[in-house]
């Protein structure tokens, strides 16, 4: 295998943390040299699962946007931030003596079906041409436009106060982090996103995803035997 046989195909990349997705896209590209192009944006924050097209394949790059996902993921009760993850800083705090177990779980299902979600101010939504994310940096005002959506699965796996993990299974569009923003208003108890992973996409799973050094490694000694005629193997095979 050559670093050519990555043209016109799908390869699915386990995200680093504070990577962008664009920071993937433009890292495959360069060592493959094949036009990349991803199908569905991760938060820097977030790991897991990025389906990545190369060549011809990115003309089907929506396709893969309008499969179900399932990510993991540990929210923190009692504190909220403006990005409702670990972006930024905390700049509300609750008292959550008062919240339960079943009080949390209650809650959850009440999630659970098509809505209407309010996107975080620190996304990658447009508003007028500009990215949420950037207008939010700046300090500046702009209208959230709320969009329908669908939460499929919300289970919660364990309870910790203030530490709780989940699991869900969503639609298109669907934003983790207001979820869990929404889910500790309904509370009174303020919540954030500490971690969040993305292990599937449709019939794609994490399990099957390259690490970002290991794929570097590969292609740098399949474009070096490339030279010298001796075969190299996959780290996957």
């Amino acid at each position: 295998m050559s670093p050519s046989t990555f043209s016109n195909t799908v390869l699915l990349f386990d995200k680093p943390i504070r990577w962008t997705s664009f920071d993937v896209v433009n890292k495959v590209h360069y060592l493959i040299r094949q036009k990349t192009g991803h199908a569905g944006t991760l938060d820097p924050l977030a790991t897991g699962l990025l389906i990545l097209c190369t060549g011809t394949e990115t003309k089907n790059i929506t396709s893969f946007q309008s499969l179900d996902k399932e990510y993991t993921g540990t929210m923190i009760m009692g504190s909220a931030t403006p990005s409702f993850d670990l972006e930024t800083a905390i700049d509300q705090e609750y008292d959550i003596s008062h919240i339960t177990e079943e009080m949390i779980l209650s809650a959850a299902e009440k999630f659970i079906g098509t809505m209407e979600q309010t996107p975080p101010s620190h996304s990658a939504k447009h508003s007028e041409g500009k990215r949420y994310y950037k207008l939010a940096r700046a300090g500046k005002s702009f209208d959230l436009k709320k969009q329908v959506v669908t939460l499929n699965e919300f289970e919660i796996t364990k309870v910790s106060l203030p530490e709780v993990d989940f699991r869900i299974v969503c639609g298109k569009g669907y934003y983790v982090r207001s979820l869990i923003n929404d889910l500790g208003r309904s509370l009174h108890a303020g919540a954030h996103v500490s971690a969040l992973c993305r292990i599937r996409i449709g019939h794609y799973h994490l399990k099957d995803a390259w690490k970002m050094g290991e794929f570097a490694k590969f292609v740098k000694a399949e474009r070096d035997s490339a030279v010298t005629g001796i075969s190299g193997e996959s780290p996957n095979a």
